[in-house]
């Protein structure tokens, strides 16, 4: 760190309550108990008007969790954007590489540990999990992203989709990963209930969020609120890819 070289200026957007546009730039980094050798920024939290919380975790060598991350009632998912892991519960263990996740149910406590001397970046969740019935619960899952086959989305041949976790509806919520050739877009701008949480894996885009269209780019965050109109242009020569959780299988609560 050192004097600016420029006048200070941010990318940033914040909407409280409506949404957000969070660039890797200008990142604070959160003290978070039990990680160790890691620098872990907290992007959408309740303070923001989200129902989760998502972080954007580095492990430096050497960088852990061995006191396990979640509470009671409290569902977890991490996804490694780049690097090597170790991903674990009491029980089950498993090696994540790139596009790498693990699911872990309420109940369940997640470790994570760094398997390599060079940083790993991963995308880190947590909400509270809301029951379907009494006597039904989710599992463990695992997975790697690079391995599952992307649907069409849309009946558009250049979009296209992956579900990460089962579509059993004892899952309260889901991560997707939407791809976007260049050119792609959504078929119309959505108005939902479902909030989002959105990590930009790869390429450029023009997003609509609240009516407003914004420049986004890899590795900057979005979070947006129920109701907010959204929608993405796909530009620049790579394809636009973003990892992100979506709230399902609940009816609106009174």
């Amino acid at each position: 760190m050192s004097y600016p070289s420029d006048l200070l200026s941010s990318r940033a957007i914040i909407k409280p309550g409506k949404f957000a546009l969070i660039p890797p730039q200008g990142l604070v980094n959160n003290i978070i108990p039990g990680f160790e050798n890691s620098e872990i920024s907290i992007l959408a939290s309740p303070k923001l008007g989200a129902s989760f919380v998502d972080y954007k975790v580095t492990m430096h060598e050497g960088g852990k969790n061995t006191q396990g991350f979640g509470d009671e009632g409290v569902e977890t998912f991490v996804y490694v954007i780049e690097g090597k892991i170790k991903a674990y519960t009491d029980d089950e263990t498993f090696t994540l590489t790139e596009s790498g996740y693990m699911y872990c149910p309420p109940g369940k406590r997640m470790y994570l540990e760094n398997m390599q001397s060079e940083d790993a970046r991963l995308a880190l969740y947590k909400q509270k999990y809301e029951p379907l019935d009494a006597y039904s619960e989710p599992w463990v899952v695992s997975g790697h992203a690079n391995e599952i086959k992307g649907e069409i989305y849309q009946d558009m041949e250049n979009v296209r989709l992956k579900d990460l976790l089962p579509t059993d509806l004892v899952f309260d919520m889901n991560f997707h990963i939407l791809t976007f050739d260049p050119a792609g877009s959504h078929p119309f701008i959505e108005t939902h209930v479902q909030e989002h949480g959105a990590f930009l894996l790869t390429g450029e885009g023009m997003y609509n969020l609240d009516n407003e269209w914004i420049p986004v780019k890899k590795d900057d965050y979005i979070w947006f609120g129920p109701y907010v109109q959204q929608a993405c242009y796909a530009v620049g020569r790579e394809p636009f890819s973003y990892v992100y959780s979506k709230d399902c299988n609940r009816d609106a609560k009174l």
